[in-house]
């Protein structure tokens, strides 16, 4: 079962989030989208969406720095053990209060109209709720780490670039505390879900959306 969740579960999810999103892409492109309801709740995303993107942006490109940059290239560059997690800390905390924040804030949009939770998914709602385990756990797994007991760059970070390298180690896994392993299930997770979901907007190429033009809403 160890060999199964951490050697591979991964591939699976993995092969949702790439073929699946691809499959949708090409035979339900005209469903690719996020499903705009700005019109039914407008003023309540003035400060739940930037706050939920920002921190999602933030969180990203931590994890990619935490887990695809092998410790022995920090600490080649002179930033040892302590300074690395003071940094991290400094950046997944509000990175975290930001991202939890901002969800909690479009869950109450969400849920707390009428109009708006009429026009809500039962995949939306299965969405809305790994995410929140998703996003939970990775804060939680910051949080209890702040004293920088548990070293996931030594553990989680090579199982990881070892799935990605086709041989994966599972023996990493062994030591890893409870909630980061919650973590570790829940993106695979969203992975598998991804496809389903409006998550799918976020790959719109060429992000042209960075770019145009706001959308104006008017009441009449």
């Amino acid at each position: 079962m160890k060999f199964f969740i951490w050697g591979v579960l991964p591939y699976i999810a993995l092969f949702m989030l790439i073929f699946g999103t691809a499959f949708r892409y090409w035979k339900f492109e005209r469903a690719w989208t996020s499903k705009s309801s700005e019109f039914l709740a407008k003023s309540s995303l003035k400060y739940a969406g930037p706050m939920f993107h920002l921190g999602l942006l933030m969180a990203f490109g931590g994890h990619v720095i935490g887990i695809l940059i092998p410790k022995y290239f920090t600490e080649a560059a002179g930033i040892n053990e302590h300074v690395y997690h003071m940094i991290a800390l400094a950046g997944g905390i509000p990175a975290g209060i930001l991202f939890l924040g901002g969800f909690l804030l479009l869950m109450v949009r969400r849920f707390g109209k009428d109009r708006m939770e009429v026009n809500t998914s039962r995949m939306d709602r299965v969405l809305y709720l790994v995410l929140f385990l998703t996003i939970v756990s990775g804060f939680a797994g910051t949080l209890l780490n702040i004293p920088g007991a548990f070293d996931y760059r030594t553990t989680i970070s090579p199982w990881f670039r070892s799935i990605l390298a086709l041989s994966p180690d599972v023996s990493l896994m062994e030591t890893v505390p409870p909630v980061f392993r919650l973590h570790m299930v829940m993106w695979m997770l969203t992975a598998f879900i991804f496809p389903f979901t409006r998550l799918v907007h976020c790959l719109s190429f060429p992000f042209t959306y960075f770019f145009r033009s706001p959308i104006v809403y008017r009441k009449k």
